[in-house]
């Protein structure tokens, strides 16, 4: 019996030592998955760095190097947000952008502000915007922040107030109102609800 005993603990042993091995080799396993998976995310961020050394060593220069261009500083600007939009593609997350005249859709638009409009037809659809979406395998990460149109109701011929689409979604996010207050309600009402609005600074959420 104790011969027997002994056997059974050294099975037991081995059992142990074998789980804690495949267990060890599935952890090693998942660390290189994840270190693959963030890769072209480094590499992204390594040309964001290079590219922003070589400009302000550029500015920097002894000579004051050369003036500024507005038009070479917006494509380096924009070279660098498609870096960015490139690696999380990688990842699975695509960029989807938004055109000025589109209609306002709650399920992929954030409204952050709210312009006067005198044309009916633009009631209601994007008139500018501040940043794109980003979605992954057909759901919406992070909603296209806009600016919705909203038919100027003291204009002459101007459509009743509350005709144009999702009105109930632009009057409950308090971008409704275009009067001279409109504004700082807004914040107001965001501020008590503790969320971020955009103030036309990138500001997200």
């Amino acid at each position: 019996m104790s011969a027997r005993l002994d056997r059974e603990h050294e099975r037991a042993a081995h059992r142990e030592a074998v789980i804690d091995r495949l267990h060890e080799e599935n952890q090693r396993l998942r660390r290189g998955e994840l270190q693959a998976m963030l890769e072209p995310v480094r590499a992204a961020l390594y040309r964001l760095h290079d590219q922003a050394r070589r400009e302000s060593g550029r500015l920097a220069a002894p000579d004051g190097g050369d003036t500024p261009d507005p038009a070479q500083t917006a494509l380096l600007l924009a070279a660098v947000a498609d870096d960015v939009a490139d690696a999380l593609a990688r990842l699975g997350v695509e960029r989807f952008t938004v055109e000025p005249g589109a209609l306002y859709d709650a399920s992929r638009h954030r409204p952050v502000a709210v312009t006067a409009v005198a044309e009916p037809a633009r009631d209601g659809t994007v008139v500018t915007v501040q940043s794109d979406g980003f979605e992954q395998g057909g759901k919406v990460l992070r909603k296209a922040a806009v600016c919705v149109g909203r038919l100027d109701t003291a204009g002459p011929g101007a459509a009743p107030r509350g005709t144009g689409p999702d009105r109930t979604e632009l009057d409950q996010t308090g971008l409704g109102d275009t009067g001279p207050d409109k504004a700082r309600s807004s914040r107001h009402r965001a501020a008590g609800r503790g969320e971020t609005m955009n103030t036309g600074l990138g500001t997200d959420r």
